[in-house]
């Protein structure tokens, strides 16, 4: 018989996991220099730092990670979306 709060463990486990990798994209860091650009950005996607000219702006810097954002909750739905509808298509309509 079946165990069926393993799949609780496991999804427990996998959460705990997806949480330890966000701590240590965070404090990688990447930085672009072109010209007079200069940016740096965590592993997890957050602008730290943006200059233009030697110029920055914590405004720009405020919209910038609020655009990434954004487009990051827009890919998640989608994904979701995705996900749920290979959820249905395995198995999940029973009305045949």
């Amino acid at each position: 018989m079946a165990n069926p709060f393993k799949a609780l463990g496991d999804l427990n486990q996998l959460r705990q996991q997806a949480k330890q990798m966000q701590q240590q994209l965070a404090a990688e860091e990447i930085v672009v220099e072109e010209g007079d650009i200069r940016v740096v950005i965590s592993g997890d996607q957050k602008i730290k730092a943006f200059s233009v000219q030697g110029i920055t702006s914590q405004d720009a810097i405020d919209v910038l990670n609020k655009a990434i954002k954004k487009s990051q909750e827009l890919a998640a739905k989608k994904l979701q979306e995705m996900t749920g509808g290979l959820a249905g298509m395995m198995g999940g309509n029973k009305a045949e």
